[in-house]
């Protein structure tokens, strides 16, 4: 039971944040201030948009605060002005100064998505799913000036799905980590938290994504391909090369047993090698195992299935051509 409600300044900017900071504005707790990023250039007509987070706090007539930077003597006064008992921050996308994190009564708490010390970092559920963890989670921690190394508040773990893309496991944890955001918050306000340090010889690190690494390398085996698509949907999403143009792709592994691939010489073919093309896709040879390919998007088109896309370029996607 609360005795007395925490008040509470917010610190996020996408979408994922702004589940948590719905979850708190319906709880018991007060937000004094939202933080986020300044609005910034999006869509076709890079109009400057509004985050998530700062279109749910007008909506709720919160105080918006968007600094550069916090940094500064001005972003220091500003947020001690709101006498906050604690700061929650959910990928806010700014960088916390050991002065800003001393601030708030309570100092301040993220949510980060992931078990840690497992995937500290930039893209943790990405990385999970690239990785074929089993299982990964929401972790609470107490800030320090170190990047995820907090003391950790609260956990709960999630079991990863065999077909779990990072939009589907984006989805599960925001929900989740909203509802253990404020678990953690009645805990903190009760006086009854337990901090667990973290053991740093378990910890990896959640690289950010980039473009270049979503290209298929067809030298590695088709389960961990598959992973990758997955992981990098739905951004930057997977794509291939064939006679130098990129498409972006959508496939799952396929069994050697499958189709006709098993009525073909596996030793004579190539990596990267279409052995089949049919309605159902373009089985692809990997290091091990086969991909199918079932939905490819040609530049200036719209992903299409492979059954719709041989009727116009049955051509570009005969058995024995390799892709780059």
């Amino acid at each position: 039971m609360i005795t007395t409600p925490l008040k509470v300044i917010f610190a996020g900017t996408p979408e994922f944040a702004a589940t948590h900071l719905d979850a708190l504005i319906n709880s018991n707790h007060q937000v004094c201030a939202v933080y986020t990023q300044p609005d910034r250039p999006a869509g076709r007509g890079r109009k400057l948009t509004a985050s998530p987070v700062k279109q749910l706090a007008e909506a709720n007539e919160l105080i918006v605060c968007q600094p550069e930077t916090l940094k500064t003597d001005d972003a220091k006064a500003l947020l001690q002005s709101f006498k906050a008992d604690i700061m929650v921050v959910v990928a806010y996308g700014i960088i916390l100064p050991k002065v800003i994190l001393e601030i708030p009564r309570l100092g301040c708490i993220n949510v980060h998505a992931s078990l840690l010390p497992r995937w500290r970092g930039a893209a943790p559920i990405q990385r999970a799913v690239e990785a074929g963890d089993k299982e990964t989670g929401v972790t609470i921690i107490q800030m320090d000036e170190g990047l995820d190394t907090g003391d950790m508040l609260v956990t709960s773990k999630l079991i990863v799905a065999s077909d779990e893309t990072s939009s589907s496991l984006h989805n599960r944890l925001m929900k989740d980590g909203a509802k253990v955001l404020i678990e953690a918050l009645d805990i903190i306000a009760s006086n009854n938290i337990l901090a667990t340090k973290q053991n740093d010889e378990q910890a990896c690190y959640a690289k950010k994504l980039t473009k270049e690494e979503a290209l298929i390398d067809w030298s590695l085996s088709a389960e961990e391909i598959d992973r990758k698509i997955r992981a990098f949907y739905p951004w930057p999403g997977s794509f291939v090369s064939l006679n130098d143009q990129r498409m972006k792709v959508i496939a799952e592994p396929l069994s050697v047993n499958e189709n006709a691939v098993n009525e073909r010489d596996e030793y004579s073919r190539k990596i990267g090698e279409i052995i089949t093309t049919d309605e159902n896709g373009l089985a692809v040879k990997c290091a091990e195992g086969h991909l199918l390919i079932k939905s490819l998007q040609i530049p200036g088109k719209k992903m299409t299935a492979i059954s719709n896309l041989l009727n116009a370029y049955q051509d570009r996607f005969q058995p024995g051509q390799q892709f780059d």
